[in-house]
Order: structure tokens, then C-alpha cells, then sequence
């Protein structure tokens, strides 16, 4: 007897819910959220700081297991660079992972997605979704608390005694390719390239990338596997942390350019829009709807500043770095309230001038001539492509000060920008 096409998804989903509830399961005490052992943590006077989220009942173990009652979490500032794709993201966690005091993390929740939802990279079903964000929420609380261990539930395969060399873009984090994490490279090899140190750095041992994290003061992770805000809203209502939320927005025009310039098999399709100039009749027009859609929602929640996000929402728009880099990068500190120092600066300078080296020229690099790569989608996409963009995006294209052209002309004119002179002040 056949069964159904309805029966079939039914147990598909009912099978990822059950790993999930395994992976918890088996990994429940890193949910605790136990305070770290850091001196910048550490409670005044040496005074307990005990809260019902830091203690179990008695004989229920939990954080009674641990010896760091008189910790007080809240001090570390743990930062979130919530974006999507192709947005500048990378550009903005190199601005925070140059710090010498930050602890970054390059998008953890590729492991979640890759182990949950396979094959289902921008599923828009419920169920999937739901999956997805309440996985991401708990490991993204576990990470703030420097419990990588709990990373290792989604690695594939399972790393062994601790160590793994599945990390995804492990070379993108100083601090995993730092001592006491990487031996290779000493106090003054400021600037490893990623290539480097997946190349010299042995496997990576979570247990010296925990210590690692706890030595640092403030924690940042970049996510794009987060459609919105509204989604996050448990995490950043958890007392337990001290959340700072970045969302970084950019034109849709210029992200659905990026995506067919590295996406080349996903927008295979929309290539052949550009380069026939006839749209084909099964292109999967979610690619770029689904952005807008995104943006709106999470733009009108963040900007409509309600309370939960009082103090903890900060909007940039990826081409008001790419013009004024080092204005809009301290302006970013002065929100998260750390200083800004001169690692950062530095590789500001060597990052947004243009280069002639390889690594400027890597799809999944940052080096680049940060103020021309800004609107250089206006050279790329055709007219009737950039077109549609503007009607099924119109909403958020008005939002966030984007203008929309009328003609070919206006479109390639390079001398007129698109991006209106727009202030948007952190909600504090």
C-alpha cells in the first residue's frame, strides 16, 4: 500500500523534531547557562550575585555543579550581527573580530542548519522553521557562555575527544587561530590570513577554544541563517545575557547581484535572465522576495523600538560603512560601549582601498575598494531585473532610503547615487 505524499512529509518532520529533541537531550546541561570562571565577570566585593537562572534546586545538579556561583554573566557584552547573504556581513564581524578583547564566532549556525534542515537551506515550511530558530536560540545562549562543547552536537562528523577540523571558516575567528588555540603563530602574527590558518593550525581542540573565550570580554557572533528580529526576541530577552544587536541591511539590488556572482548553480537561472534578457518561467522568484520580506518585518520591529529592544538595537546600512568606514565603524562601538582600538583602524585602512592581491578578489573575501563595491550592482544586472526588484521590493527599497530608477540611463549613471542621505539612530 502507497503511502501518501502527506504522509511521507509527516514523518520527514517528525524525524528532524526527534533529533532535535535528542541533540537536547543528551546535551541538557549546557542550557543551564552556567556563569563563567572570568575575573570580568565576577560579582563586586567578591559577593554572590545568585538569580533563580544560575542555581538549580538543591540536589538537581545544573549549576550547582559548578563552582562560579559569585559570577555575574551580564558584565560581557555578547554582540549579534544579524544579517542575510551577501550583505556585507563578513566585513562587519572582521570589524569586531580585530579587536583583541572581542571573542567572534563566523556564522555557528551553518552547523545547525546543515544537521536539521539538509538540503532545505532556505525552507520557508513552519515546521522547518521552527526547528531551525529554536536550535539556533539555544545554541546561540550556550555559545554566549563560551560552551562550545554544545557546538559539537551539529559538527559532522562527531569530533573526537574534543577536536575537530569541521568548523566552518574556522580562519575567520583571530582567536581560534591564536594561542592557546593554534600554536603556529605567535604574538605578532596580527593578521593571519583564514587560508593560513586552516593550512599551519592543527585541528581544533574545543576545550582550548572555550578557555579561549572565556579570557576574552566581550563575545560576537555573526549569524545569516535568521530571517528577523522578532525571531531572536527570547534570546534578547534572557537576563542572562547582555545582548547587542547589529542588523546590517543592504540594497536588495545589490544583494541579488552579489548572490548570482557566488551562487553561480543556486541563480543559474537568474544568469540567464541577465544574459538573454527573457525571464525563464520556472526561476524561483523566492530568492529575492523572501530578502525583501525578511527585511521588512525585522526593519519595522526594530525601528518601531519597542521596549525589549531598548538599549539593544542598532540599524547600519552596509553602504554607509562602504562609504565612510572608519566614521561608521566607531559609531558602531560607541553603541556596543567598547572602545575602538587601533587593530581596528589598522585593518580598516588595509581593508577598504582596493587591492591588487588574490585575496581581493575572493568571493567570500573582504578586501576591496569598500566605497566603489558599494553600488557596483548598477553595472551588472539589466534593466528589467533591476526593475522587478523595485516592484517587489518597493516597501523596503522606500524603509531603508533607497532610490528606484526609471530608465537605463538613470541606472548606469554612476556619477548619481541610489542611497539616500538616511540617519538611523541606535534605539538607546
Amino acid at each position: 500500500m502507497q503511502c501518501s505524499w502527506k504522509a511521507v512529509i509527516l514523518l520527514a518532520l517528525a524525524s528532524i523534531a526527534i533529533q532535535y529533541t535528542a541533540i537536547r537531550t543528551l546535551t541538557s546541561k549546557p542550557f543551564q547557562l552556567c556563569p563563567l570562571p572570568s575575573p570580568q565577570n565576577c560579582g563586586l566585593g567578591g559577593q554572590e550575585t545568585e538569580s533563580p537562572f544560575e542555581r538549580g534546586a538543591a540536589g538537581s545538579g545544573g549549576c550547582d555543579d559548578y563552582p562560579y556561583f559569585s559570577t555575574n554573566a551580564t558584565r560581557k557584552t555578547h554582540i549579534l550581527v544579524l544579517a542575510t547573504t551577501r550583505s556585507g556581513s563578513s566585513f562587519v564581524g572582521q570589524l569586531l573580530n580585530q579587536n583583541q578583547e572581542v571573542f567572534y564566532l563566523f556564522e555557528p549556525l551553518y552547523h545547525v542548519q546543515t544537521t536539521l534542515i539538509p538540503r532545505l537551506s532556505h525552507s520557508r515550511n513552519a515546521a522547518d522553521r521552527r526547528v531551525m530558530l529554536g536550535a539556533s536560540r539555544d545554541l546561540l545562549r550556550s555559545l554566549y557562555g563560551c560552551d562550545l562543547y554544545f557546538l559539537e552536537s551539529y559538527i559532522k562528523p562527531t569530533p573526537t575527544n574534543h577536536t575537530t577540523d569541521k568548523l566552518f571558516r574556522r580562519g575567520a575567528s583571530r582567536a581560534l587561530c591564536q594561542q592557546p588555540v593554534c600554536d603556529a603563530f605567535g604574538p605578532a602574527d596580527i593578521n593571519v590570513e583564514e587560508g593560513d590558518c586552516v593550512k599551519k593550525c592543527a585541528a581544533l581542540n574545543m576545550t582550548l577554544a572555550t578557555e579561549a573565550c572565556r579570557e576574552k570580554r566581550h563575545i560576537a557572533i555573526k549569524i545569516v541563517r535568521v530571517p528577523e528580529i522578532g525571531d531572536l526576541r527570547a534570546l534578547v530577552e534572557d537576563p542572562r545575557l547582555n545582548i547587542k544587536v547589529i542588523q546590517l541591511v543592504r540594497d536588495p539590488r545589490g544583494i541579488l547581484s552579489s548572490r548570482i556572482e557566488t551562487f553561480r548553480d543556486t541563480y543559474r537561472l537568474w544568469r540567464i535572465w541577465r544574459a538573454t534578457g527573457r525571464r525563464p518561467y520556472n526561476l524561483d522568484l523566492s530568492q529575492l522576495t523572501v530578502v525583501c520580506e525578511d527585511f521588512l518585518s525585522s526593519v519595522s520591529t526594530g525601528l518601531s523600538h519597542p521596549y525589549w529592544l531598548k538599549g539593544k538595537y542598532m540599524l547600519v546600512r552596509y553602504e554607509d560603512l562602504a562609504r565612510n568606514p572608519l566614521l561608521k565603524t566607531k559609531e558602531i562601538y560607541d553603541y556596543l560601549g567598547l572602545p575602538m582600538d587601533k587593530n581596528v583602524e589598522d585593518w580598516i585602512h588595509a581593508n577598504t582601498r582596493g587591492s591588487n592581491e588574490p585575496s581581493a578578489k575572493h568571493k567570500f573575501g573582504t578586501v576591496r575598494d569598500s566605497a566603489a563595491n558599494a553600488e557596483s550592482w548598477r553595472l551588472k544586472l539589466s534593466y528589467d531585473m533591476v526593475e522587478y526588484t523595485q516592484t517587489v521590493c518597493q516597501k523596503v527599497l522606500h524603509q531603508l532610503g533607497y532610490k528606484a530608477v526609471k530608465s537605463v540611463e538613470e541606472l548606469k549613471n554612476m556619477s548619481l547615487s541610489l542611497v539616500q542621505d538616511k540617519t538611523f539612530v541606535p534605539f538607546l
